[in-house]
């Protein structure tokens, strides 16, 4: 087996033991080709990595001006496919570990607040079947907090519009159960009986697919594509800088906990493996906390 097999071998590994994600998948494969490529690794060439090479990659990640997220990520990668190659015995025993990642930047996630959501959510014009469907996307991230990738996955079995639940397939392959605000589920209801057998008598091969959101042709609605809707509308309403999708998931549990939510109910919400994760959230609030008495206070 040469590099590229060990590679494929590696991202099996790491989707059937790991639960890896098909996005997670694709990073990998990226950040390891590029070691490799890096190192000029071919074929038998594969036998003879080493830690040296870890630390020149880490240097020319440097060099090129990757952010220090990228470059930790791109390590971990690199280091789990040596670490996965040493447990085959394909190479020997190397200090892995001893090529440190750089230390992160303490950032807080961007956030709207609730005036500036609402104005995203009523940018859509919801006389037409696209734009109900954007007014319904964007109700929906925001009501439950979800990530984009989990978005485009949702399929109509996944609704229990009767309970106002929505069952979501999440990060790690892992499921949970999520509520619904009561606008989100009453645009939910009729996107469903209305607006998507609009969308889908538009594919002209006549195909029916099981995704819940469809785009301007009758098909699923890729990533991408929310992205691009989600951008259209957030130009129109906020001039912020940094606003993406995952800004709605940000701005939901910081909402929540503003308003007194426990943190253990917005990590379960969130689908966060550790509270850790979550914890960020409650930087943010402090920081708006902060905000206002600085624009109040008068001394």
């Amino acid at each position: 087996m040469d590099a590229n097999d060990w590679l494929e071998s590696f991202l099996f590994h790491q989707f059937t033991m790991k639960n890896a994600s098909p996005l997670t998948l694709q990073a990998y494969r990226s950040d390891i080709i590029q070691f490799l490529g890096l190192e000029g690794v071919h074929k038998d060439g594969i036998f003879e990595v080493n830690h040296l090479m870890l630390r020149r990659y880490l240097a020319w990640l440097k060099e090129k001006e990757y952010s220090r997220r990228s470059i930790a990520r791109k390590l971990s990668a690199t280091r789990s496919f040596l670490f996965f190659l040493q447990g085959q015995g394909v190479i020997k025993s190397g200090r892995w570990s001893a090529v440190a990642r750089p230390r992160q930047e303490k950032t807080l996630p961007h956030f709207l607040y609730y005036h500036e959501v609402a104005a995203l959510l009523e940018a859509p014009a919801s006389d037409n079947p696209l734009g109900f469907r954007d007014r319904t996307m964007l109700e929906l991230i925001y009501s439950s907090g979800l990530r984009v990738s989990e978005l485009v996955s949702l399929k109509p079995v996944s609704l229990q519009l009767d309970e106002r639940l929505v069952k979501v397939y999440g990060k790690g392959n892992k499921d949970r159960i999520v509520p619904l605000g009561g606008i989100a589920a009453g645009l939910l209801e009729k996107y469903m009986d209305e607006k998507r057998p609009l969308l889908a008598a538009r594919d002209k091969q006549g195909r029916e697919y099981e995704e819940l959101f469809l785009n301007r042709w009758g098909r699923p609605l890729s990533d991408r594509g929310v992205r691009y809707i989600f951008k259209k509308y957030i130009q129109q309403v906020s001039h912020k800088i940094g606003i993406t999708p995952h800004s709605l998931r940000h701005s939901f549990a910081t909402h929540l906990l503003e308003r007194g939510a426990d943190l253990r109910v917005v990590q379960e919400l969130l689908g966060h493996a550790s509270i850790s994760t979550t914890q960020i959230y409650t930087h943010v609030t402090k920081e708006r906390l902060s905000e206002v008495y600085r624009s109040a206070f008068p001394r």
